[in-house]
């Protein structure tokens, strides 16, 4: 992944830019001349049909994925920051016989201890530090396998915010989220990119929380076919050309 500095002031704000960024897999042209920017405490929502590459540009911002143009970070007043991404996949699924709790499950990512030999005092209170940040103290016993759509999402969001990111990056975070679970998703994103002054950049099919919660919607089509608020984009013309081609939606 090419990360540098970038030219241009983005004021008293850190930033993110995408400048001419293109994946070309064989001769398929995955992603062609993306370029986005975005502030420290900004949500971006990141949307389009299956296929538009939505999946492919969150993996070029990982360094998972080769491709030209430049991604760079900046911090005002700081010199070779690095750009540090928390990041959440679709939500995995587990047996609901599976013992692993969510303590195991912190224990496993963070600590060098293994799980099986017990958690210490200390790494407790630092997995109840963490799940603090999404008001889910209450599931750090909580077998995995057991937690709803949306006690999954707090748990994999709580181990993204450790160590805090400059950028959060949710893949479909909203997925089998029922309706009033996904609003209460959607709060606690707001409250924590507010909190901690951090960007998030999330995928989703589910348009209709975008006009309270996203500061920014970019509709994706292999390049960028249209940006700005959700209510522009959501309106556009390119909105409706993409979704509803043929008298029926594009999924």
């Amino acid at each position: 992944m090419n990360i540098g500095a970038h030219g241009g002031s983005c004021g008293h704000s850190c930033c993110m830019r995408i400048q001419n960024l293109s994946v070309k897999i064989g001769s398929s042209v995955i992603l062609e001349d993306v370029s986005m920017h975005t502030h420290c405490g900004d949500l971006i929502a990141l949307i389009g049909p299956n296929g538009a590459g939505k999946s492919t540009l969150l993996k070029a911002i990982l360094g998972q994925q080769e491709h030209s143009g430049v991604i760079s970070f900046s911090v005002p007043g700081q010199r070779n920051h690095r750009l540090k991404i928390g990041y959440v996949p679709q939500s995995p699924t587990f047996d609901p016989g599976d013992p692993v709790s969510v303590a195991d499950l912190f224990t496993c990512c963070m600590g060098k201890r293994p799980a099986f030999l017990g958690i210490s005092r200390k790494m407790r209170e630092h997995i109840l530090d963490c799940l603090n940040r999404v008001h889910g103290e209450d599931l750090i016993d909580k077998r995995i396998g057991t937690l709803s759509g949306g006690e999954l999402q707090r748990v994999l969001l709580a181990l993204a915010l450790e160590p805090l990111p400059n950028l959060l990056i949710l893949d479909e975070p909203l997925s089998g989220v029922d309706v009033e679970g996904m609003e209460t998703l959607m709060d606690m994103l707001d409250e924590i990119r507010k909190e901690y002054d951090l960007a998030i950049l999330m995928t989703t099919h589910d348009f209709d929380l975008l006009p309270t919660y996203a500061d920014q919607v970019i509709l994706l089509d292999k390049k960028i076919i249209r940006q700005g608020s959700a209510v522009e984009v959501l309106g556009s013309p390119e909105f409706r050309s993409v979704f509803h081609r043929k008298g029926g939606q594009r999924t």
